[in-house]
């Protein structure tokens, strides 16, 4: 081989190593919080083969666990639901909305991604399993040796899989109210099948003679040749925390880091400006630079610990310290925005998930979108989605009494802002006064309010209903144009209230009646652990009604 053959050989040899070695080019980007606004807890997040996947609580709702993709950890877009299947949830007769789906947790093994999960109030623990993330999920592997909730999963260097997951005291005999421990088994992965005995990793918290409560949702971590286990204390209202203990065996036991917590808003001042409070069950990941980030949950009341958008998902940045993590390191509030290093360009069709949007929904397709959610689930098919014409759904009403345990005309989509609104155009002829149909707030079978269009003394009618209790009281009417040809609904959020209006025939918008409070929604007042969802309803005392109500097109309108 001659001189100029050999020189230009080199030459191929070092462009070619030189691609091989190029670090990704990233770009300077901002996190906004929270990145998931609205009623999406207990968030759980892995890397992929194409990037990074989370999930979130669903409780009672259906399709449930909702799963994100992003490709850096900033552009986010929802790509499903783990559980689109009847089989896979089972919650009808549960008049409780926050029963169901808790806490799931979501991994990736040798090609396979792992949601670990419980069915709280009926089936209890199980894996399920997919190539593809979007699904199809596979059925629902139960593990009944498992008893507590929020179970991850941790696959060891060894090839060892294990389960770890919250559960009672020792002996089932606790020392105070909420002690509770954070425990392990192995599992065979292959066969599903759980082997060995359990053993307590963590018993009542970081320091059992001071009595945490709620030790959950814990993870596993192996980083540097320690193994960690990061878990929740302090329950989800406003003494949560994270906190974090340190091994360097997985047989041998762990120990809590003398600077727990590593995550927490407690000790803030309650009146400080735009609070963010309730931070913890968090789990940590590295981003495509290493650098190292949390997802949380948090809340944003908005008086006296009222919030109606539920448990939401934030991200902050990790520092490791002496070997140890520290969520949100250089602050002591959780920011609103944080500078993130590593981001890719902007992919297409990953639509902004928080900051102002508005999305209209004209039921185009013959599917719904992600969007949308019923309460519980049902053999039975309720509604219709007519694309041609503009587009339409119509909905199938159902007997009222179905809110209370079973799978009503409802279809919601979550209530992201505190200022926000959602309107529609609806086609509804009441046959009787038990009749009505249009949009409603709702929080749970207890705690919502109905803007509806019904009959009353022979007149159809505009009404604002509440919930209490089993039933609903109306708080006000307006009677509506016999020559109505066009007909639309429209609820406003205001911070602490809740507005609600209606337009006939092409007219400005009317409010009824004046403000409403808000708070009655908030989990403050209803308990649980969900948020608000806007939703189209409808509902008929008959139980052989054909009676239907048609939705021409929704609109969501979130402000901040």
């Amino acid at each position: 081989m001659n001189f100029k053959k050999l020189f230009f050989l080199l030459i191929v040899l070092c462009i070619v190593f030189s691609c091989a070695n190029r670090s990704i080019e990233f770009n300077k980007k901002e996190i906004t919080n929270p990145v998931l606004p609205g009623f999406y807890p207990d968030p759980s997040v892995c890397k992929g083969v194409d990037g990074y996947y989370m999930v979130n609580s669903s409780f009672s709702y259906f399709p449930g666990i909702p799963i994100f993709h992003s490709p850096d950890l900033v552009h986010w877009k929802q790509i499903g639901h783990v559980l689109t299947r009847n089989s896979q949830l089972q919650v009808e007769g549960q008049a409780i909305t926050t029963r169901g789906t808790y806490a799931p947790t979501i991994e990736y093994h040798n090609g396979t991604y792992y949601v670990t999960c419980t069915e709280v109030g009926n089936r209890g623990n199980y894996i399920t399993t997919a190539r593809n993330p979007a699904g199809p999920w596979s059925d629902l592997n139960f593990l009944p040796e498992i008893e507590g909730i929020d179970p991850s999963l941790f696959f060891d260097d060894d090839g060892k899989v294990y389960i770890i997951y919250n559960s009672d005291a020792p002996n089932n005999n606790p020392q105070y109210s909420g002690h509770r421990t954070i425990r392990i088994n192995e599992v065979d992965i292959d066969s599903m099948k759980v082997i060995g005995d359990e053993r307590i990793l963590v018993n009542g918290g970081v320091d059992i003679t001071k009595q945490p409560v709620w030790i959950e949702g814990p993870h596993m971590y192996k980083v540097n040749g320690y193994y960690y286990v990061s878990a929740a204390e302090g329950g989800t209202s406003v003494n949560h925390s994270q906190v974090i203990f340190q091994s360097k065996s997985i047989h041998e036991p762990f120990k809590p880091w003398d600077q727990n917590p590593i995550l927490t808003q407690r000790h803030l001042d309650p009146n400080r400006p735009s609070p963010i409070t309730s931070t913890g069950h968090a789990d940590l990941i590295q981003d495509l630079n290493g650098d190292w980030w949390a997802v949380f949950l948090a809340c944003r009341p908005y008086m006296d610990n009222h919030y109606n958008l539920g448990r939401e998902t934030f991200m902050a940045p990790v520092q490791w310290i002496n070997g140890w993590p520290r969520i949100n390191p250089y602050n002591k509030e959780v920011l609103q925005k944080y500078v993130f290093q590593a981001a890719l360009n902007e992919p297409d069709n990953y639509i902004s998930l928080n900051g102002s949007f508005v999305k209209v929904d004209e039921f185009s397709s013959d599917t719904l979108s992600m969007d949308w959610v019923m309460i519980r689930n049902s053999e039975k098919e309720w509604y219709d989605i007519n694309p041609e014409d503009g587009g339409k759904l119509i909905m199938n009403l159902q007997p009222y009494n179905l809110i209370n345990s079973g799978n009503p005309s409802f279809l919601g989509r979550r209530q992201q802002h505190m200022k926000s609104n959602v309107s529609t155009s609806l086609s509804f002829t009441p046959e009787v006064e038990s009749d009505k149909a249009g949009l409603v707030v709702f929080q749970d079978i207890g705690h919502y309010y109905f803007l509806c269009k019904a009959m009353h003394e022979g007149n159809n009618v505009v009404q604002i209903n509440k919930a209490e209790g089993d039933s609903m009281v109306s708080l006000a009417s307006v009677i509506l144009k016999s020559d109505l040809e066009d007909f639309k609904l429209k609820i406003e959020s205001d911070v602490d209230v809740y507005r609600f209006y209606y337009a006939q025939n092409d007219e400005d918008w009317v409010q009824i009646d004046s403000d409403f409070d808000a708070s009655f929604l908030s989990t403050q007042t209803a308990g649980g652990f969900t948020g608000c969802l806007y939703g189209m309803y409808g509902f008929t005392d008959a139980d052989d009604s054909t009676l239907s109500a048609t939705y021409n097109w929704f609109k969501y309108e979130g402000i901040e």
